[in-house]
């Protein structure tokens, strides 16, 4: 099982799945011809509250387009409908040492609360254990940010950590949560079909 986990043998792998596809959407590598779909909603602070500071410009979108998204594109997917392919969100997984990853994500607030970020986690969370056999997959967010936190719970991740002031945010010391899941219960859930096949 160790073999599997050589770091050249999982950027194979994530180069192997740079797109995957779900009932209803299609997660890809990201381009530069993203940039507006990026830019309409990394400029609003409504969505970008906990995750980054606001996008200045179209140009500012570009650059930090292809140093984040072009630069080390493994891992890292454009969350775009089927239908259209028009990029609505990211979502990224980073792979650590020791068969560990954090999933991160970013949606457009148009297109909160239809359970597309949970349908996005599900694809990442079996290319994580069916896949690249991890052992145990994870994320983190601030408490204050309370949609995430569902959105971690929806996918079957469990709270794991609570870290009191873990970042200096809007002038306050903030509490972190960390939710996470491992192989074995990914496996059950699966059993128990409680996962999208």
């Amino acid at each position: 099982m160790e073999e599997i986990f050589s770091p050249m043998k999982i950027n194979y792998l994530l180069a192997q799945h740079s797109h995957l596809e779900t009932q209803r959407l299609i997660l890809r590598p990201v381009t530069l011809g993203d940039a507006p779909d990026i830019y309409r909603y990394a400029k609003s602070t409504s969505n970008t509250r906990f995750i980054f500071p606001p996008h200045e410009s179209l140009t500012d979108t570009l650059e930090r387009t292809a140093d984040y998204f072009g630069k080390e594109p493994l891992g890292k997917f454009a969350i775009a409908l089927k239908e259209t392919n028009q990029l609505i969100g990211t979502i990224d997984l980073r792979v650590k040492e020791n068969r560990q990853a954090e999933i991160g994500y970013a949606l457009n607030a148009d297109y909160w609360g239809q359970g597309i970020m949970p349908e996005a986690c599900h694809a990442l969370l079996d290319l994580s254990f069916n896949t690249l056999r991890l052992v145990h997959v994870y994320a983190d967010c601030l408490e204050l940010n309370v949609n995430s936190a569902r959105v971690m719970e929806k996918v079957g991740l469990r709270l794991e950590a609570r870290i009191p002031k873990a970042r200096f945010f809007e002038g306050q010391w903030v509490t972190s949560l960390q939710y996470g899941m491992t192989d074995e219960e990914y496996f059950t859930e699966v059993n128990q079909h409680l996962f999208p096949k």
